[in-house]
């Protein structure tokens, strides 16, 4: 049996899959999904390109990504308080995906930026 190398986070389409990926564990997530599933109510068709072009400019600088998102963390946390072990979980997630599909210099700069943006947010919100 041929083990499939994994390669490097290197396009959009890469980002897309990560992205698709992970949301899909969120979803179904019994610590943080209900903050997307029940809370916010999140229009999957809306969110995920904004997903993909937010993590796209993070890793390639593209410019798409156009938007607050330490505002929707606030809003959602007056509707639902998000603890640390909330952001935990959701980098865990993160990580975990991370992981599964890739592996390379990207891959590592991609959760060491998701890190960032945990830690900050937990500290602005």
């Amino acid at each position: 049996m041929k083990v499939l190398e994994k390669t490097d986070i290197a396009t959009r389409a890469d980002i897309e899959q990560l992205v698709n990926t992970f949301y899909e564990k969120v979803k179904v997530d019994a610590d943080i999904g209900y903050f997307f599933m029940e809370v916010m109510r999140v229009d999957w068709d809306a969110h995920l390109p904004k997903m993909y072009d937010f993590w796209e400019n993070l890793l390639f600088y593209t410019g798409k990504y156009t938007g607050n998102p330490m505002l929707v963390h606030r809003k959602v946390n007056v509707q639902a308080p998000i603890s640390a072990a909330h952001f935990e979980q959701w980098l865990a997630l993160f990580n975990a995906t991370v992981d599964e599909l890739f592996e390379g210099e990207r891959a590592d700069l991609i959760k060491a930026r998701a890190l960032n943006i945990a830690t900050v947010m937990q500290l602005k919100i």
